[in-house]
This record gives structure tokens, C-alpha cells and sequence, in this order.
């Protein structure tokens, strides 16, 4: 059975020609990301070697990269996080908010990532949170968590955040829950206006303060009349702010979170061809009534764009709010429980996790420790294969054989 097409195996291709071209202007982290998904699960990260032992046959297995922009290593991350979420699901509806900042300000957020996407969320948040508490809609301290996407399915610059967000919440003197009305969240109208303000108002704060940088073809908005008519002109647009109907069923709250936490610009299933300097890749077109569709990139061009959405360093992307947020979520998270009538066990301190062989069995069915060869025997570890990478991985360890 022949193996399926993988993003590492186009970068491993001609990603040292992307590098020749470019390495001199491209950000450490990109090189980093490159590197890491070329090496991942080869023998250059080290790995193990298994025996049977009922038959005798042995396999070798590779370590991963762990990056967190890999295709290859976010499935065992994602169910372990899914894993810690469950504890903190109500037994209420959510909404599904996405907030997406307009077409004309992705050139400068893209120049501008850290400060950029910062300033998103906290613009969702702030407004989320300022609503939902007005007695006019609500009247409650809501939770939600947000995720950043920076893609479209054509991995063009596309910023905009998912929030999973509690359809009600604790009221302010913490004695009552309220529910939202049913199939209704906010007024999708007000909650762009207000998301627009409070953005233009940080971003304003953001050029004042120096925290901005105009390289290339922005270098214009330098000017203070040049970024004024560009504020202007961003506040007289409509912001789109979408709000879908809710989730109604844990099992639902938990397939969003599956979803889109921990996806990446482009999983390696929607890869269809690689020939010669093409890339041909599968994609959804959402305004044409989710039409699937194909798009064939020059090589360059398509790790050009896979690189886009590499985030800064140590930028974290799934944030936590309100009744979710870290302060306080363990007694708010109680206090709700009880109001909505439901006990949940809370697990011993210090017990132990899940190791990545049961986790895999509960995810596919497939118990990696039964002989792939014979299906009697079980393998046992005989080698560790040492390798010390000079990739920079997210969790910065030397590799010594670890499981993927």
C-alpha cells in the first residue's frame, strides 16, 4: 500500500531551494518550522526499535517533531487536551462566535502578528464580556474559550477567531444562572460595532506607542495623515462577526473542540498531487455552497503560503475567559455545577495519565503494542536510538527515544 502524499515530503523536496532563495529575510521561526517537519518521524529525532515476542519480527519507530505547526503531531495532543476539557463542559447549550478582521488590515497584520492577533483577542474578549454582562441582553458573567485561525482553505492571510461560548452564565452576585434565550445569543450587529471600536481604539494606541512596523509595501501608513485615513476608512466597514446556531449536546461541544483546536494551515488529507514543481491541494468553497474544489500552486508559492501561519514564539492560541479563564475557573466552574444541578467526580490529585499507547487504542481501536505482524504477540521494547536534533522543537528537549 503505497504511503500518502505528506507536506514534509514537498518541504524535504524543495525545501532547500525555498531556503537558498529566501533564508537570508526569513524569520527564525519559519526556518525552525521547516526544519521540523522535514526530520520528523526519520531516523535523524532518534526513536525505538520493538520485538515481538511471540514471533520475533522487530519494527522501527521514529520520533516526532512535536512542532506545533507539523501535521503529523497533533492528534495525540489534541485528544489529550479534549481529554482535560470534558471537566469543564456544562450541561448547557454554547454558541459558536467567529470574529474576522477585515481584508483591508491583513497586510499589517501579517507584518505585525504578535501585537496584531494580541489585539484581537483581547477586542473579542472585551466585547463578549461587556455584553453579556449588560442587563439589556444578559446580564451574566459568560465563558468561553477562543481559538486563532490564520487561514483560509487557500492558506491565504486570513485572521479571525473561533469562541465556544456558554449560551448563559453566573449572575453577578454568583446565586443564579441565566440562560440565554433560546437560539439566541447577542444582536450580531452590535456585537461588530462594538468589536470594530474597541480593535481601531487598541491599533490607534498600538501606532502611538511605536509597538507597529511598516516594512515593504505598507511603508505608507508610516505617515500619521496616511495610518489616520487608513483608521478612517477601516471604521466605516462593516466588520464581519458570525454567530452560528448553538451547539445543544456535549457530544457536539466536543466535536467543534476537535475540530479546530489544534488544526494547522493544512492537514496532509488535503493534499492530492505532487508533480514536478506543482502542488495540487483539496479545498471547500464556502460561497459557493461548500463546493469542493482543487487549487494547484507553484511549489515555492505553496510553502510561501504554508509558512504564513506560523505563529511567534511562545504565541498562545487557545485562551480561556470569563468563567473559563484560569483565576477563579476551578470555583466559578463549581459554583455552576450546582446551580445547574449536576455533580461531576473530580479526578485524585496526582493520578496518572493516560500513556500515548491508551490513548491511541481509545482513539482508533489500534493497540500499537500488539505484534502488527503475527496479531498474537506483544512488542517489547529492545533499543532506544539515540539522536540529538539540531531542530528547535516547541518543548525545547533533547529527543532520547521517547514515544511519538
Amino acid at each position: 500500500m503505497a504511503r500518502s502524499l505528506e507536506v514534509a515530503d514537498i518541504f524535504r523536496a524543495f525545501g532547500p531551494a525555498y531556503r537558498e532563495l529566501h533564508g537570508w529575510e526569513m524569520p527564525l521561526r519559519h526556518l525552525r518550522v521547516m526544519r521540523a517537519v522535514e526530520v520528523c518521524r526519520t531516523a535523524e529525532l532518534g526513536g525505538h526499535i520493538d520485538q515481538c515476542d511471540h514471533c520475533g519480527q522487530q519494527r522501527i519507530s521514529y520520533n516526532s517533531c512535536r512542532n506545533r505547526h507539523c501535521p503529523k503531531c497533533q492528534s495525540l495532543a489534541k485528544e489529550r487536551w479534549l481529554e482535560a476539557r470534558k471537566k469543564d463542559l456544562l450541561p448547557i447549550s454554547y454558541f459558536h462566535v467567529v470574529f474576522t478582521l477585515p481584508e483591508g488590515l491583513r497586510p499589517l497584520a501579517l507584518r505585525n502578528q504578535r501585537v496584531v492577533y494580541n489585539l484581537l483577542f483581547q477586542a473579542a474578549s472585551e466585547t463578549l464580556l461587556q455584553l453579556a454582562k449588560d442587563g439589556k441582553y444578559l446580564g451574566a458573567e459568560i465563558g468561553f474559550i477562543a481559538l486563532l485561525h490564520t487561514w483560509s482553505q487557500t492558506l491565504i492571510d486570513h485572521p479571525h477567531l473561533h469562541c465556544l461560548v456558554t449560551a448563559g452564565g453566573l449572575s453577578p452576585d454568583g446565586q443564579r444562572w441565566i440562560s440565554s434565550r433560546a437560539g439566541f445569543f447577542l444582536p450580531v450587529k452590535v456585537l461588530s460595532s462594538l468589536f470594530r471600536g474597541k480593535f481601531l481604539d487598541r491599533l490607534k494606541k498600538a501606532y502611538e506607542s511605536g509597538k507597529l512596523k511598516f516594512p515593504g509595501k505598507i511603508g505608507a501608513l508610516r505617515k500619521d495623515s496616511a495610518f489616520k485615513k487608513f483608521l478612517t476608512d477601516l471604521y466605516r466597514k462593516e466588520w464581519v462577526v458570525y454567530v452560528k446556531p448553538p451547539l445543544k449536546r456535549a457530544e457536539q461541544v466536543m466535536d467543534y473542540l476537535g475540530r479546530y483546536t489544534h488544526r494547522v494551515a493544512l492537514s496532509n488529507e488535503r493534499l492530492v498531487s505532487f508533480e514536478g514543481r506543482q502542488v495540487t491541494l483539496r479545498w471547500r468553497d464556502s460561497a459557493d455552497g461548500d463546493k469542493i474544489k482543487f487549487l494547484t500552486l507553484e511549489v515555492l508559492e505553496f510553502i510561501r503560503r504554508f509558512l504564513l501561519h506560523v505563529l511567534p514564539d511562545r504565541f498562545v492560541k487557545i485562551r480561556h475567559y470569563g468563567l473559563l479563564s484560569n483565576r477563579g475557573r476551578k470555583k466559578k466552574l463549581l459554583c455552576c455545577q450546582k446551580l445547574l444541578g449536576v455533580l461531576k467526580s473530580e479526578e485524585p490529585e496526582g493520578s496518572p495519565k493516560d500513556s500515548w499507547e491508551d490513548l491511541l487504542m481509545r482513539i482508533t481501536g489500534i493497540d500499537p503494542r500488539v505484534c502488527p505482524f503475527c496479531g498474537h504477540g506483544k512488542m517489547i521494547r529492545r533499543e532506544i536510538l539515540i539522536a540529538y536534533s539540531i531542530v528547535k522543537t516547541d518543548r525545547k528537549v533533547p529527543y532520547t527515544g521517547r514515544a511519538p
